[in-house]
């Protein structure tokens, strides 16, 4: 059941249709030069245009009848029950990528990604907590879960660095100047053959196992609810596509459109959301987003310039910049991803491939992390909603990029659900992560430009990877049945929380839930939306040190 109005639902049908008939042009007017773009929609036209047709040959199940014995177990709860938790430690079907210099060796390609790695099971002690795990400790029990996830692996973003390189190659192949040899030699025949932005069938099934994997986890919980789950996804195709597949595995796919209501939220300028927040907060938008850009420029120049006079060597005839080269390794995890394997993968050395990793580190601690001024009123929006949540109180306030409308709602946001479920973005979740205030994962920046620092803690393959999940676990750690602490949990990793409020240090994450509510509540109070969000100011990589994602206060007075 599914609270989407007709609007959403117009505008989603609209963009379907129009992608449907962008493919079928562009397929038709493909080049046939090596770099061309390939595309294949599915189902053939034809097939669709006679489904009618034939649609009555194939009756569904419930008008089938026959179903054989149907008597369902109870409700598993792994993460109290079982002695250990099974990890994410593979992603199949994927082909685990080699480098130029280290085939056979034990270093993944894969865990080098960042943002564009397919999610695994951090080790335990990512965080600096030990061998503390998602289980429940052993004094606790299990009150209520909160899981903020990413969306599956995706296509790049239209007209992004892939497709503007497959252009570049297409236009030297027309022109015959194109002469690809040694590694480069598969780009004679190469297509371009990614489409953009919507899930790979990858991604659909990364979310698939998530939902299983959450029922398998959390399952239990459903036995406190009073009515049907409302879960939370925005109106990107993406996000839909993410939010389903989810669904499907968490309750099954002959019953899951009926067993939870599913609110989509406009994701676009103008719309509040706090799972899209960046539409809405100007300053995220502008030319401080180009401080990103620019420490990613910065470095990618350092760390691939011996790449660049390698790799030109096998393209004589094309002027091979250090943008193309960046733009070759990201067709890697896009490829891969994909369509399973990636020839642009063993062109890299492992130093490189750490430097890409590093790229994108660089790139989200300045844009969508601790070093950006405008990040924490970002993430703040969803700190208001949490605290709702857990004090079971309407947001009053409307400071931020929450939806007035939809939290003001028992039905759209209703606040006494044993499992909530949102799903997100990386740069949100990023900014989210920076709003509550996990000060470990920000003590090691600023990040240099110029080299990759030993010891730091801003990693994002291990904040928001592809399937990327952040888990909140309420507990009753008192043995009164009413809930006493809270704890995080980052990608199966558990996250310190000395850095919220006066929360203290803990073996296995605890923090008194008052004293957590008391700190985000101080986090609320700190951070200016307004200003940092919508105030002219200036703000540049050389002048200015920032990790807390707010603007200096030091600074605002003169602005």
């Amino acid at each position: 059941m599914f609270l989407l109005s007709a609007f959403v639902s117009a505008a989603l049908a609209s963009q379907v249709n129009a992608a449907a008939a962008g493919k079928a042009s562009s397929a038709g007017k493909a080049s046939t030069f090596a770099g061309a773009t390939s595309t294949f929609q599915f189902p053939p036209a034809d097939a669709i245009a006679t489904a009618s047709l034939v649609d009555s040959f194939f009756p569904d199940a419930s008008e089938v009848g026959f179903p054989g014995a149907t008597p369902t177990g109870d409700e598993a709860e792994s993460v109290a029950t079982a002695p250990a938790i099974a990890p994410v430690d593979a992603y199949f079907p994927l082909v685990r990528p080699d480098t130029s210099d280290n085939k056979g060796k034990s270093f993944d390609v894969v865990d080098s990604w960042a943002n564009l790695s397919p999610m695994q099971s951090l080790d335990p002690n990512s965080f600096g907590l030990g061998s503390a795990s998602e289980q429940i400790p052993e004094q606790c029990t299990l009150n209520q879960v909160f899981l903020l996830h990413r969306h599956g692996a995706r296509y790049p973003t239209g007209g992004s660095s892939p497709a503007v390189f497959a252009a570049a190659i297409n236009a030297a192949a027309g022109n015959r100047t194109l002469v690809a040899t040694g590694p480069l030699d598969f780009l004679n025949t190469w297509t371009y053959k990614l489409g953009a932005e919507i899930l790979t069938p990858f991604g659909r099934e990364q979310l698939f196992e998530l939902g299983v994997g959450f029922r398998v986890k959390y399952g239990d919980l459903l036995k406190n609810f009073t009515g049907l789950p409302v879960w939370r996804t925005t109106s990107e195709e993406r996000m839909v596509d993410s939010a389903l597949h989810f669904a499907a595995g968490f309750f099954g796919v002959q019953s899951y459109q009926s067993d939870y209501h599913q609110l989509i939220e406009i994701e676009s300028s103008g719309f509040n959301t706090t799972l899209a927040p960046y539409d809405n907060c100007p300053n995220a938008n502008n030319a401080i987003e180009d401080i990103g850009v620019n420490a990613t420029t910065i470095w990618a120049n350092v760390y691939l310039k011996d790449a660049q006079k390698r790799l030109q060597a096998h393209l004589p005839g094309f002027n091979l910049t250090i943008f193309d080269v960046l733009a070759m390794q990201t067709l890697c995890p896009y490829e891969t991803v994909a369509l399973g394997y990636s020839a642009f993968c063993d062109l890299f050395t492992e130093e490189e491939w750490r430097g890409f990793a590093y790229s994108i580190d660089l790139g989200f601690w300045y844009t969508n992390g601790p070093g950006n001024p405008a990040v924490s009123a970002q993430g703040i929006g969803w700190v208001h909603e949490l605290v709702s949540r857990l004090t079971q109180t309407r947001i009053t306030t409307f400071d931020s990029t929450v939806n007035k409308t939809i939290v003001s709602s028992n039905i759209t946001f209703p606040l006494n659900q044993p499992i909530f479920v949102d799903a997100s973005h990386d740069t949100v979740i990023t900014a989210i992560l920076t709003a509550m205030n996990f000060t470990n994962l920000a003590a090691g920046g600023p990040l240099p430009l110029t080299h990759i620092p030993k010891d730091r803690t801003y990693i994002v393959q291990e904040l928001a990877p592809f399937g990327s999940r952040l888990v909140g676990q309420v507990l009753d750690c008192e043995k009164s049945g009413a809930p006493s602490h809270i704890r995080w949990i980052l990608n199966d990793a558990v996250l310190p929380q000395t850095g919220i409020g006066k929360c203290k240090y803990d073996s296995n994450g605890l923090c008194e839930l008052d004293t957590f509510i008391a700190g985000m509540k101080q986090r609320i109070e700190e951070v200016d939306f307004q200003f940092d969000c919508f105030a002219n100011y200036t703000f540049t990589l050389e002048g200015d040190t920032i990790t807390t994602g707010q603007f200096p206060q030091n600074r605002k007075h003169q602005n």
